[in-house]
């Protein structure tokens, strides 16, 4: 079974640099030592590459040829992702423009006092829905997987100036869940990501693009628990500095105590929020920033 290691991307200089290059050069500049830099990453980091190659070339059924290049365009959207997050968040001057497609669903659920699950995946800028919080009259989580490095954390909070959204930590002694079940018994928004687990979680192996892969099945089953809808949201880059945010219609499942009934509700959720991310990734093929044996046949191969 395949599980994420609870790392990110990119290092602790690899943030200083961006950092900078923001504050002093500007985004269109960060952009060009950007591509410099995915150079030396697509070199230097052989299993993301390897990772990111099998998804072109497999999954895509791209030639071979085409997936080693988009390798490399991969890397520098992901480089571009990163950069436009720091920069929104730490309030640089940046000429964004968002459209917004299924944003009335979350104002109708706000204007009800009604809570839900905002579920997206690593695909496009999830940080950058963030510009929609303004947006909504209601309060919002994020449920944090990331097990970052401390200094990259530190390194962050020196520069964010936006901190009107709460940060939910998953934590060893569970008490993330009940920071949870405040929330929900508010009537909140929580946001979380569905494609990533750690060690020891519970998942569900569903087919995604026609080959089986693990999906955690907390972020689901908590929604069913406590009532609360579901809304799978993402928020793709579609030009230099444009982006599309989406977010489906919102969807209530029943909740059951029974297990084995249980697991089969969990793979119906699950598949419905495949076919969402799917769509996404079938319109914005490059931005897939799961660098890790995501499909159980790529663990096969590594472990042969």
């Amino acid at each position: 079974m395949q599980s994420w290691k609870g790392s990110t991307r990119g290092g602790l200089w690899g943030y200083k640099i961006f950092i900078l290059s923001l504050r002093f050069l500007g985004l269109g500049f960060a952009y060009f030592i950007l591509a410099f830099i995915v150079v030396y990453f697509a070199a230097f980091a052989p299993k993301a590459t390897r990772s990111i190659y099998y998804y072109f070339r497999t999954i895509r059924k791209q030639s071979a040829f085409q997936a080693f290049i988009n390798i490399f365009r991969n890397y520098y959207v992901f480089g571009q992702v990163i950069l436009d997050k720091i920069a929104l968040l730490a309030n640089f001057n940046t000429n964004f423009t968002y459209d917004f497609d299924g944003e009335h669903y979350l104002h109708e659920l706000a204007k009800r006092k009604q809570g839900a699950l905002l579920i997206g995946a690593h695909v496009g800028n999830w940080e950058i829905a963030g510009q929609l919080i303004e947006r909504i009259d209601t309060k919002f989580h994020i449920v944090m997987l990331e097990a970052e490095h401390e200094n990259i954390k530190k390194l962050m909070d020196n520069v964010l100036v936006r901190k009107d959204v709460n940060i939910i930590a998953i934590k060893n002694d569970m008490s993330h869940l009940q920071k949870i079940k405040e929330a929900f018994e508010n009537n909140h928004f929580v946001a979380m990501h569905g494609d990533r687990f750690m060690d020891g979680a519970k998942s569900i192996s569903c087919k995604f693009y026609g080959k089986q892969a693990y999906f955690p099945t907390g972020p689901f089953y908590t929604a069913t628990k406590f009532k609360v809808p579901i809304v799978v949201v993402s928020a793709m880059k579609q030009s230099r500095r444009h982006y599309h945010f989406h977010a489906t219609e919102p969807k209530l499942y029943p909740h059951t105590a029974n297990p084995r009934k249980r697991n089969e509700q969990m793979r119906i959720i699950i598949r419905d929020y495949i076919s969402e991310i799917s769509d996404m990734l079938d319109q914005y093929p490059l931005q897939w920033f799961n660098y890790y044996e995501f499909w159980e046949e790529q663990k096969k191969k590594k472990d042969k």
